[in-house]
């Protein structure tokens, strides 16, 4: 046991002393090695939300099966408010007509819906006519446009989907088919022309409020928040110079530190240009982690260094040396660990996780490389300041010298009280729910959510849950049978409370049989005569304009026809639960070949959680494991590497319980916190425990009296990584995109759940489980008014 400590320590000072020796060669090496690697950088972004989803994941696989039948509806709504609360004005319907027209200009467009150029089946005598709503609207008298307004608030079709019950507010919804090539050069290209679109229409006629909506404004939130979220990083950098300066009280310090994050920074960048990833909301957080991780690694050697300088009046070397020695092992265990806990983001079902954990399992790799090396070698190279004049008197107990005399006087009644606290938070960690809303991945401060929010309160849901329902055979859908059931779908799906709007084809087939019956309203309903279902068909299917047909209702043989479910906005659970009703009911009452399962953006979001959690379970069960058998390893002994477990899992509980007090639901994001954290607040954990052990076997301290030599020596050290870490995640939960906010927060508040549990029950726990006997009891103490275990 001891020529492993030994051999450890050895190590430690030899690799310091080399880096000392060598320290103008190893700062040109590691300039040399970031620049190598930073040259291979490059910064791509991806809006795309199709990258939250993983090739395999069954739910984006059967929407895309469901678009390859029919067409693709990455779409723009374009919601008109007027101001006087009347669509229907000539002036009104003329500006419809004129936005309707320019939005078919839109790159890649297919498809542009409209109350205006809805078609509108109307019989004279045995002749089916199929026109546009309103054409020519300012040659319209006004008993023309009553006409059309009356039309329109009675059809199906339109209401709660293109205009509202009170005629108050209208959308055009732009069907776009983008190529698919590089959606970061279509989507801008898109956005960027219905920006401009819609800009002149606003200049143009201002008596329109205008909001937008939709796949594609989804895809550009996207887009521009990653690289919001990436331009963070300056903010960020400022406050962690400032942090270590205030803290440190050493400006070679703070500029040290800044160097070993710039190039752990670079190292990433080439990391990210070599494997050709690009970056998403989630994965463009990495420089902040990164920042805030690698600080971490730093201020340990630091602190503990300029302690040596300050309080033991030790030379720039022999401090360098032995802040190396002290730290290595520790500094090297919570990289380790750190990397282990990112390296199981792949476990999970989200892509840009597994981005995001790989960029920074390799970030933190590098930042402990340039901590050991880089850092040493600049101190090496940077003068000393001041050193008479911080050396501090020895024999004023410090304020980590009184807390540690606190905690180690009441060592059972603070573990018994913490134990409770503990358990009654992880008790409530339990109440916190799924909730997936892709909406609410912005806050309200987001133009995409304000809008969407005055969508979904003033016209319709934004969300949908789709179904591919089949026949059987070809040319299926005319069936009368078939039309009876979908019909009858149909209106259960209007029954259901959550529901909206419902778009199927059962109603295009009431309507025509209708007009083709001289406008009888008894005659709307389906068809009974597959012949004339099948006849009527095709006659509107050829009266229909180009660009406005039915192929986003029928696929290609017939046989299938797509149904609609628009729903209010609604929880992932409540997402879910209504699609698994749907499908019941379709097993329940409809021949087998009638039978699908619901599939939509909306609702692979809300299943998103569960597979998140299902998948990073195993993952997370893997980093515990392999974290303790580090501890046990690093720290050579079993009994403290179980005990270990407790200070790394106890901040996870006590931090999803208080998050159950202030918000109670948890996102994709957070799903990864667990893992996250492990890495991050095994930090804490180790380097209290290394301080413990070292008082117990080189300097053979009594447990107490090496509780206290642990607050001494890494107190401030714990205080100000936690500081930097809070300070980095502070800055990103103020991120519009919910998902790295929220698990910002989260991780704000284990980190200091971490720190408190640290101080009070881990120094707790070490005084019970240890036994002091004649060996390790010493009669040397750590200060003379210090008098325990006499």
């Amino acid at each position: 046991m001891n020529a492993i400590k030994k051999t450890g320590n050895t190590f430690a000072t030899k690799w310091a002393e080399f880096v000392i020796r060598y320290k103008w060669f190893v700062l040109i090496g590691c300039i040399l090695l970031a620049m190598g690697l930073g040259s291979q950088g490059k910064m791509q972004f991806d809006g795309d939300y199709h990258v939250f989803f993983s090739e395999s994941n069954p739910e984006l696989e059967a929407f895309d099966a469901l678009q390859d039948k029919y067409t693709k509806d990455d779409n723009i709504v374009i919601v008109l408010a007027p101001k006087n609360k009347n669509v229907f004005t000539r002036e009104n319907l003329v500006a419809i007509e004129e936005l309707t027209a320019e939005a078919w200009n839109t790159p890649y467009s297919s498809r542009v819906d409209a109350i205006t150029n809805f078609q509108h089946t109307r019989a004279e005598g045995d002749d089916l006519y199929v026109d546009d709503l309103s054409y020519e609207s300012a040659a319209k008298t006004d008993a023309e446009i009553d006409q059309i307004r009356a039309t329109a608030l009675k059809e199906p079709l339109l209401v709660d989907r293109l205009i509202n019950e009170d005629g108050s507010v209208t959308a055009i919804n732009v069907t776009v088919r983008l190529p698919g090539e590089d959606s970061a050069v279509e989507i801008p290209e898109v956005t960027a022309a219905a920006r401009k679109m819609i800009g002149d229409f606003q200049e143009k006629h201002p008596e329109f409020d205008v909001y937008t909506t939709g796949l594609v404004p989804l895809n550009a939130a996207f887009f521009e928040h990653s690289e919001k979220d990436f331009a963070r990083v300056g903010l960020m950098i400022l406050i962690v110079l400032v942090l270590t300066l205030l803290l440190t009280r050493n400006f070679f310090a703070m500029l040290s530190t800044l160097l070993v994050f710039m190039f752990s920074f670079m190292s990433a960048f080439g990391f990210i240009g070599l494997l050709g990833i690009k970056l998403t909301p989630p994965s463009a957080v990495f420089p902040t982690m990164i920042l805030t991780l690698a600080v971490a690694d730093s201020i340990h050697i630091l602190i503990t260094y300029l302690q040596k300088v300050r309080k033991d009046g030790l030379g720039k070397k022999e401090a360098l040396v032995e802040s190396m020695r002290l730290n290595f092992m520790p500094v090297f265990i919570t990289s380790i660990t750190t990397v282990f806990g990112f390296l199981t983001f792949n476990f999970g079902d989200v892509p840009p996780f597994w981005d995001l954990g790989n960029i920074v399992a390799f970030g933190m790799a590098m930042a402990f490389l340039y901590s050991t090396t880089l850092l040493p070698a600049l101190m090496a190279i940077f003068p000393l300041w001041n050193k008479k004049k911080a050396l501090e008197k020895k024999d004023k107990l410090g304020w980590y010298t009184n807390l540690g005399l606190w905690v180690v006087g009441r060592p059972k009644v603070i573990t018994a009280t913490s134990l409770i606290i503990i358990a009654g938070l992880a008790y409530i960690a339990t109440f916190n729910v799924f909730n997936d809303e892709f909406v609410e991945y912005f806050d309200t401060s987001v133009k995409f959510r304000q809008d969407s929010d005055f969508i979904n309160e003033n016209l319709t849901g934004f969300y949908n849950v789709e179904f591919s329902v089949g026949s059987g055979e070809s040319g299926g859908i005319n069936n009368p049978q078939y039309l009876a059931k979908l019909n009858a779908f149909e209106n259960w799906l209007e029954e259901q409370p959550e529901v909206v709007h419902v778009n199927a084809f059962s109603e295009v087939a009431r309507r025509v049989n209708r007009s083709m019956h001289g406008d009888n309203p008894s005659y709307y309903k389906v068809p009974t005569s597959r012949e004339e279902a099948a006849q009527y068909l095709l006659l509107y299917e050829l009266s229909l304009p180009f660009g406005l047909d039915l192929n986003n209702q029928i696929n290609v043989d017939k046989s299938e026809t797509r149904v609609t479910a628009t729903l209010e906005n609604n929880s992932s659970v409540e997402m879910v639960a209504f699609a698994e009703r749907a499908e019941q009911w379709l097993k329940d009452n409809t021949p087998e070949p009638m039978h699908a399962i619901g599939v939509s953006p909306t609702l692979m979001f809300s299943k998103l959680d569960f597979r998140q959690a299902d998948s990073m379970f195993n993952g997370n069960i893997i980093a515990l494991i392999l974290i303790s058998l580090v501890l046990m390893l690093a720290l050579r002994n079993f009994k403290l590497g179980l005990l270990s477990i407790i200070p790394n899992v106890a901040p996870v509980l006590v931090g999803f319980g208080l998050w159950w007090l202030y918000k109670g639901t948890i996102n994709t994001g957070m799903v990864i916190v667990f893992s996250m954290t492990l890495g991050i607040i095994v930090d804490d954990t180790v380097h209290f425990m290394s301080k413990f052990l070292r008082a117990r076997r080189e300097l053979g301290y009594s447990s107490r009296a090496a509780v206290i030599y642990a607050f001494e020596t890494v107190g401030r050290a714990l205080v100000t990584t936690t500081v930097v870490l809070v300070a980095g995640f502070a800055v990103l939960s103020t991120s519009p995109f919910a998902l790295n906010s929220y698990m910002a927060q989260i991780t704000v508040i284990i980190i200091i759940s971490a720190l408190v549990i640290d101080f009070l029950l881990l120094p707790s726990l070490l005084v019970l489980i240890s036994r002091d006997n004649k060996e390790n009891v010493s009669a040397r103490e750590l200060r003379p008014e210090i008098q325990l275990d006499k």
